[in-house]
């Protein structure tokens, strides 16, 4: 099989992928994250999951290499990670009763011939009315600094929570699977077949 790369050092995205057992590396590109004057989300996240894995492609010839980059919006603002205690609680009072929705641009690239596969997959959260000391509460149990939106979705976050609208649960912590298989497959890894030859 092809080497396959994660362009993350997110230990949220390789949680992840270690659920279809593939053999993988994980590299961190140093990138600049800044959106271009005008640009839309969805452009925004194609095109820096893209620019991350070009960055590692650079040194890694002959591999496959996922690339990923996420954005929250609330009303058309953009919910960055907190970085500290009252940006979060801020952060999750805004976001009470109402509706985030994460883009997650997927890339990946094939740098034998530099082609490359790339779509932005959406997916919605729906937050209950929550309370001043719910918000304090759930900040002080599990410190989600670094973390868009403010919550980790896949612990005690899910109990903020009205509902969820999307395709694909992994997307909302980073790294779409579904979308992400359907890629691999294209190229000929298909975690199902592993005997299969990649092209």
């Amino acid at each position: 099989m092809r080497k396959l790369i994660l362009a993350s050092s997110s230990p949220y995205r390789r949680a992840i992928l270690d659920k279809i057992h593939l053999s993988y590396h994980s590299i961190s590109p140093q990138i600049d994250e800044s959106p271009i004057t005008g640009e839309n989300v969805s452009n925004l996240v194609q095109r820096l999951a893209l620019k991350k894995a070009q960055k590692v492609a650079q040194s890694e010839p002959d591999s496959l290499i996922i690339g990923s980059d996420q954005a929250a919006f609330l009303n058309g603002e953009v919910l960055s990670k907190p970085g500290s205690i009252a940006n979060a609680q801020l952060q999750l009072a805004k976001c009470s009763n109402n509706t985030v929705t994460f883009h997650t641009g997927l890339c990946l690239l094939d740098s034998r011939d530099n082609s490359y596969q790339c779509e932005d997959i959406t997916f919605k959260v729906h937050f209950r009315s929550l309370s001043k000391q719910e918000i304090e509460h759930y900040i002080a149990i599990e410190s989600p600094l670094d973390c868009a939106g403010s919550f980790k979705v896949e612990a005690l976050g899910i109990s903020l929570f009205e509902r969820l609208e999307g395709e694909d649960f992994n997307s909302l912590i980073g790294l779409p699977l579904i979308a992400l298989l359907k890629m691999l497959r294209n190229k000929g890894v298909n975690p199902l077949n592993p005997l299969a030859p990649s092209n």
